[in-house]
């Protein structure tokens, strides 16, 4: 190592040394395990990313060491600090590569995944190095961009002004390059790619013959602008003989109306479609009315449906109108308007038609929402045009952390109560639940309208705090959840990548963790919502083992 007197040229390859220090730190630091088990292409990534991030840290702090003019240390000791500091950090990556194989089949083992094939290490190092030599070249060619602005700039004003306004120039120039010409082609790009997709999936499917089915010839709607998710969620599910045979009773055929972006791009519009489509099939004359708000790509989950159809003899109607083609992380961070609008379009437009019909005759009116679908149809809830008249409840599964609802109950949760499973008001009016409970708490009778929130400790899309960057949330300072591994610890900055990478991946663990909601906890959370007659926990149960059992056939739970 190449030693020289001068503090200014502690460099190791032409870079500064100290901030390798703290990139090797934060590389140590990534592989430590958070909600999600990852494999080593996901590791790879993000502790490439944190590499770099951690080096930045590592520029900025010495540019604030060097801007305080602090007095530099003898030469021979700055580099006696600096190799010792080096080596601890090696021996910190060192132990945290040999952990992380683990600290992943830890977590994997509390979801009942297998252990994984090998620890990867090499695949995981060589990765993460490679993004962080990209990382370097791409902050270089800021630097590069940085000087020359400031250099224009002296000609015409004093350095220090330069400095500081071609600083701003160059950070105004990467902003607006992002959002205006990067992000808005990339969003524009995968909008038309799925729609494209929707529309070319399962080309041969036929349209219903049934003229009382969404996308019949005498609908209303057009079988070909409902996409994918819509003709799954028409043309699949249960019927009425399905449903005969688990009650052993005579059933109904559920009414489900569907309505596509491509139908129109006006969110009005649409949710007028639907009111119409709903009228025309009598949606209304069910005992059971949804409102439902899909997630970003227009999906629902059949599980949640079926369920619903089976426990009150298919006497359902279920609502749903699409709003994007993103999946719903990219609809939550690039398209979130379309959705809010939509769900607030779409509650509007049917409860203003049901709140002036008969009330004895009228059915009972659920919302219902998973994902970026539960928080568009919070968002969706007026409460002062529904003051008089209410609906029944709601079921949202998977809250996103930015829905106000959500965010306001868990923060005026009774006192003593978690953060992961709160109790707010004894339970009168709403209720968290998850796979570990919820469902069996001694809570107060219900009163009006019932809320239920179903939520996975192991949920980032749930659980995610932007402020965890510097301090713990709330639920990482209570005791953690039997599916969360023991080694978690908070660490600022690197926990919150860790979740946001979490997020990403939230939907490649088995049901009943991170956001993959199943079949079970749909059962029970509608047989507490609907209190369907007759119904019992041992019905609950058998109607899980019966979808369980023919799962091939439209019971679909995941």
């Amino acid at each position: 190592m190449r030693r020289l007197p001068d503090r200014e040229k502690l460099h190791i390859a032409g870079s500064p040394a100290w901030p390798l220090v703290t990139a090797l730190l934060f590389l140590a630091a990534s592989l430590t395990p958070s909600m999600i088990p990852r494999g080593w292409l996901v590791q790879g990534a993000l502790s490439g990313l944190l590499m770099g991030l951690g080096y930045l840290i590592g520029r900025f702090l010495l540019l604030i060491w060097r801007s305080l003019g602090l007095t530099a240390l003898p030469g021979r000791l700055a580099w006696a600090i600096l190799d010792a500091a080096l080596v601890a950090a090696l021996a910190v990556v060192a132990v945290a590569f040999w952990q992380q194989g683990l600290w992943q089949d830890d977590v994997r083992m509390r979801m009942e995944m297998p252990p994984a094939e090998g620890a990867h290490l090499l695949r995981i190092a060589g990765l993460a190095l490679a993004i962080f030599l990209v990382l370097m070249l791409l902050g270089l060619l800021v630097q590069r961009v940085f000087d020359m602005a400031r250099r224009r700039l002296t000609h015409v004003m004093p350095q220090g002004a330069a400095n500081v306004l071609g600083l701003v120039a160059v950070g105004l120039g990467m902003f607006f390059l992002t959002r205006d010409g990067l992000v808005d082609a990339f969003v524009t790009a995968m909008d038309e790619s799925y729609e494209t997709a929707q529309q070319l999936f399962d080309p041969e499917r036929p349209a219903p013959a049934d003229p009382l089915k969404t996308g019949s010839a005498e609908s209303l709607v057009s079988w070909g602008a409902l996409g994918k998710p819509g003709r799954d969620f028409i043309a699949g599910g249960v019927d009425a003989a399905r449903i005969s045979e688990f009650t052993g009773r005579p059933a109904k055929q559920p009414v489900r109306v569907y309505v596509g972006r491509a139908q129109n791009d006006d969110p009005e519009l649409r949710a007028r479609l639907a009111l119409a489509e709903l009228i025309r099939q009598g949606g209304f004359e069910r005992k059971i009315l949804v409102v439902a708000s899909p997630t970003g790509t227009g999906w629902l989950d059949p599980g949640s449906f079926d369920a619903l159809e089976m426990m009150h003899d298919g006497d359902v109607a279920s609502v749903a109108v699409q709003y994007s083609f993103l999946q719903s992380p990219l609809a939550l961070i690039f398209d979130t308007r379309s959705g809010l609008d939509q769900a607030a379009a779409t509650i509007r437009v049917i409860h203003d038609y049901w709140r002036d019909l008969p009330p004895e005759t009228r059915p009972k009116f659920y919302i219902h929402g998973l994902s970026l679908g539960a928080w568009s149809s919070m968002y969706g809830v007026n409460g002062f045009r529904m003051a008089n008249d209410p609906i029944e409840g709601a079921f949202w599964a998977g809250p996103p952390f930015p829905s106000d609802m959500w965010t306001r109950a868990t923060r005026n949760r009774d006192e003593g109560s978690s953060h992961v499973l709160p109790v707010l008001a004894k339970g009168e009016a709403v209720r968290f639940v998850s796979h570990y409970g919820g469902f069996d708490r001694d809570y107060a009778p219900w009163r009006n309208v019932r809320v239920i929130f179903l939520q996975y400790s192991t949920d980032a899309i749930v659980f995610y705090d932007p402020a965890s960057t510097w301090r713990p949330s709330d639920w990482m300072r209570e005791p953690l959840s039997p599916d969360i591994s023991p080694s978690f610890r908070f660490i600022p900055v690197v926990t919150q990548f860790q979740m946001a990478m979490d997020m990403a991946i939230a939907l490649s663990v088995p049901g009943g963790h991170g956001h993959a909601y199943y079949l079970p906890d749909y059962v029970l959370a509608w047989a507490e919502l609907t209190d369907p007659e007759n119904w019992s926990a041992e019905e609950s149960a058998r109607l899980t083992a019966f979808c369980d059992a023919e799962v091939q056939e439209g019971c679909a739970g995941d």
